[in-house]
């Protein structure tokens, strides 16, 4: 990767978009420390290091929700709006047509997720307001004072959406992706600097920090091995006669290339939000101290709760509804019968099975597999954080498999697009 970058520069345009990408990106982080007024900051970092869905956020806005920055939403109220627009568009006919009218269309479904973007923000900021409330991290705020935190958050969050556009065209890539990856990225040294208070503190020693490294260093081997990985299923297109001429297309081979992993980010952020919802819950609406209800108690401290991160059950069940969203998101993301038939309009075939309905229930059968493995290694990716928290001495450490699995997928995804502008540019010696 960084040998394509030292190439790159080379090009005139790509150095343009690489300094346009490196200036927006040096805008976001500076913008990730600016603090919201009358918020006790400590009170948002005990919620962090908690794990779960916060601590998620937390990783992906790069520390400005721990820090209690204006931009502490960062991009997840886009990302939310995306993936339930996706699938409304899979429920709802209007949406779906929509999204086949070419550029026009998706231009709509992009506008339309902007205005549920916005909608989400505002539920979301409202949602970390009354949270932190709660707990008394706010006192002594007026109502327009509080007004005019959750209106700084929801502006936090449109100007961030807005710099992920420009970064997409300005810059290379895909602008949220870039700012997602940087935030993770930003991670690195405070990790590093907890881990060498750790060993300082006399909780870890020398060889437990050196294994837990080497684990990392295995997971983001084992995380690129699948990433680039996929199930190739053999296509056969019939010879045909061209327009005006008389002599035959020859029949051509290719293939369908299938992601092993490509569901496996948004599965892990299904089964989170769904094991976070009953706490969430609990947390605005159960009360605190004293006056704190049964049912919310029992969610938020009882050890047999199912929702409760320290018990087993809990990662069990965190890990079946893992698999299951890996499962169902790849369904609604690969329509084996619409696969079926775009094939059967093109002339063309799986070598061995008959077009028409045996095609779609080949598709159907190697979509169940490959959704059963990749779901098995998202789950294991949605649980190791867990797994660490509760039985190591590395709980204050930000690690997350989800995160080095957007890490890699980023990276590679942003050196094929500048290889790809390379070559379009004849530039293909310099990739060597």
């Amino acid at each position: 990767m960084l040998q394509t970058l030292k190439n790159a520069f080379k090009v005139p345009e790509l150095r343009k978009k690489i300094l346009w990408t490196i200036l927006l990106v040096a805008v976001f982080r500076m913008g990730s420390h600016i603090p919201l007024p009358g918020i006790n900051s400590d009170y948002l970092k005990s919620l962090a290091s908690s794990g779960g869905l916060l601590g998620f956020y937390d990783m992906i806005s790069g520390g400005a929700f721990s820090r209690s920055s204006i931009l502490a939403l960062g991009v997840m109220p886009y990302i939310n709006a995306s993936i339930i627009v996706q699938l409304l568009t899979v429920a709802i006919p209007q949406l779906e047509q929509l999204s086949k009218e070419g550029q026009n269309g998706r231009k709509k479904i992009q506008n339309a997720t902007r205005y549920v973007a916005f909608a989400i923000s505002f539920v979301l900021a409202y949602g970390i307001f009354a949270t932190i409330s709660s707990s008394g991290a706010t006192r002594d705020l007026q109502i327009m004072q509080k007004a005019i935190v959750i209106f700084a958050l929801v502006v936090g969050s449109t100007f961030c959406m807005w710099l992920g556009d420009q970064l997409t065209v300005k810059g290379i890539g895909n602008g949220t992706s870039i700012l997602i990856f940087v935030n993770i990225i930003s991670r690195v040294p405070v990790n590093i600097g907890s881990m060498i208070t750790l060993k300082e503190a006399g909780n870890a020693s020398i060889v437990e920090i050196v294994l837990f490294g080497i684990f990392i260093v295995l997971m983001l081997g084992m995380i690129l091995y699948f990433s680039l990985s996929e199930r190739r299923i053999p296509v056969q297109y019939a010879g045909k006669f061209a327009s005006g001429n008389s002599n035959m297309v020859k029949s051509q081979s290719t293939h369908i290339p299938l992601s092993i992993i490509g569901s496996a980010v948004l599965a892990i952020i299904f089964s989170m939000s769904v094991m976070e919802f009953p706490k969430t819950m609990a947390t605005l609406f159960g009360g605190i101290g004293e006056s704190q209800k049964e049912w919310a108690k029992w969610i938020l401290t009882n050890n047999t709760s199912v929702f409760n991160q320290k018990s087993w059950m809990y990662i069990v069940l965190y890990a079946i509804l893992t698999v299951f969203f890996n499962w169902f998101y790849t369904q609604i993301t690969f329509k084996p019968d619409e696969m079926s038939e775009n094939l059967h309009k093109s002339a063309g075939f799986v070598p061995g099975v008959r077009p028409g309905e045996e095609t779609t229930i080949y598709f159907e059968r190697v979509l169940n597999r490959l959704s059963f493995i990749g779901g098995i290694l998202a789950a294991f990716l949605a649980i190791t954080p867990t797994i660490i928290q509760n039985y190591t001495q590395f709980q204050n450490i930000s690690f997350s498999g989800t995160g080095l699995l957007i890490v890699i997928n980023v990276a590679l995804d942003f050196t094929r697009k500048v290889e790809s502008q390379m070559v379009v540019r004849h530039y293909k010696g310099f990739l060597k």
